[in-house]
């Protein structure tokens, strides 16, 4: 529950006060409020976002003010109401992304700012400007990106005549990290470390002068940590300026809103974007951990490559994060909570670990093999399953045998020592008259690619 203590004083000082108050800073400029209070106003506010519920203030007319004023009065408590976030995201859940933008400026006001990655979440920044309400704008510098994200970034400032406000590292956090390890050993240990000292970090001193944020985050982006992503939510990971847990709103305006029509919107809006997504980049990070996706691959395949598609968070979306158990595959789970199995088809024959064992030993085969080596929860091999079952079908009487053995959970570490699993899917080829089995090395997926493969070594 808020307060606002009000000294006495004439109903004249008061009103300049409010008035005063009430005025915008810069538009973009990434600041702490600071008010002048002109007559000394003692005032506390102590109000935080709880856990799915947060206060929403109730308007009190300057007309009202008078009432409010004891000539021997010194606080007067304004009650306000509680706002259920989680009632609002099932409210705004068939909402439009402008709706939704409207709706979250008004209630936070210069409290509130858009994330901007230089990526196609520039779209936010267009909704914002279309509801005709001041916002604020800020983004990451890791000092890793490409330099056409930073052309990007001057190109939106001019367009939209803001200043995004750009948050940064530790200097010394990332000197400790480089010397230490070297600029390139998220390759050998992942990307959690750099990108808690280059990211996570700057962001949540971003946050803590923030009460609510805007982020683009979308549920098609990655359907393993971004499914239920809602509309509006507590934050669970990170504080606002309030400090403690639930002090801080995320809104995801775009959360139901498929990546081709996002891109349908900034074309017909005529919006400034990223160069590069016109050489085949679709999500866009820091230039070692970015790529270009090939036709027919997820997005988020061009981050992180050589990790676990369930490891493609940076940590600024923490809380997207789900147990393997809990992670449901193309939205379907078994009853029992286990997932669903892929690659299901007569003519795919499914491996066991002894059957995979034999396959390694047998340096003379009747057949060669073509073998997935998969986990059911990854998108990327979701992705890939219907090119898969078709050359299952292709090859079925062309003496080629086409496997599947699931390599994660207990079988992951043998997999990785015995078969070569990098990262989900890998493919193996099994040549009929020798025992090591040859990696496919390609990211193409797709039938032909896959049946080329095949026949240069069958």
């Amino acid at each position: 529950m808020a307060a606002m203590a009000v000294s006495s004083s004439s109903s004249s000082a008061i009103l300049s006060s409010f008035s005063s108050d009430l005025k915008v800073q810069s538009l973009g400029v990434f600041q702490p409020s600071d008010r002048v209070n002109h007559l000394n106003l003692s005032t506390r506010r102590v109000s935080k976002v709880k856990a799915l519920r947060a206060t929403e203030s109730r308007v009190v007319p300057l007309a009202a003010l008078s009432t409010l004023i004891a000539p021997n009065t010194e606080e007067v408590i304004i009650e306000e109401e509680q706002l259920d976030y989680e009632k609002l995201a099932k409210e705004l859940e068939n909402a439009s992304p402008l709706e939704i933008m409207d709706k979250a400026l008004a209630k936070f006001g210069n409290e509130i700012a858009i994330a901007f990655s230089g990526a196609e979440d520039v779209a936010l920044i267009e909704y914002a400007k279309l509801t005709g309400r001041p916002f604020r704008v800020f983004s990451l510098d890791t000092g890793r990106l490409n330099p056409e994200t930073y052309r990007f970034f001057d190109e939106v400032e001019k367009t939209y005549g803001i200043h995004i406000e750009y948050m940064f590292p530790d200097s010394v956090e990332v000197q400790g990290l480089v010397r230490n390890k070297g600029l390139f050993s998220f390759y050998e240990d992942g990307h959690q470390e750099c990108c808690r000292v280059r990211k996570v970090r700057p962001l949540r001193r971003a946050l803590k002068g923030l009460r609510a944020w805007i982020t683009g985050q979308r549920k098609d982006q990655s359907p393993g940590t971004r499914s239920d992503v809602p509309i509006v939510q507590v934050d669970p990971v990170f504080e606002g300026l309030d400090g403690g847990a639930g002090s801080l709103v995320k809104w995801n305006p775009v959360a139901n809103v498929d990546g081709k029509d996002i891109w349908n919107f900034l074309r017909a809006m005529n919006v400034p974007v990223n160069s590069l997504h016109a050489q085949g980049y679709v999500s866009i990070g820091c230039e070692p951990c970015t790529r270009a996706v090939l036709p027919g691959q997820h997005e988020r395949e061009g981050r992180w490559w050589w990790e676990d598609a369930k490891a493609k968070e940076c940590g600024l979306h923490k809380g997207n994060l789900k147990n393997e158990g809990d992670t449901q595959v193309n939205g379907n789970a078994q009853a029992n909570g286990e997932v669903a199995d892929i690659f299901e088809s007569e003519n795919l024959v499914n491996l066991s670990r002894s059957g995979i064992e034999n396959l390694l030993r047998l340096e003379n085969r009747r057949d060669p093999w073509i073998v997935v080596l998969y986990a059911p929860w990854c998108q990327f091999c979701q992705g890939m399953e219907a090119s898969y079952l078709e050359l299952a079908d292709k090859f079925a009487e062309s003496g080629v045998k086409v496997g599947k053995f699931r390599a994660d959970g207990d079988e992951k570490a043998f997999a990785k020592n015995e078969l070569q699993l990098g990262s989900f899917p890998t493919i193996l080829f099994f040549p009929k008259h020798s025992s090591q089995p040859i990696k496919y090395p390609s990211e193409k997926r797709d039938v032909d690619s896959l049946s080329a493969f095949i026949n240069a070594l069958r």
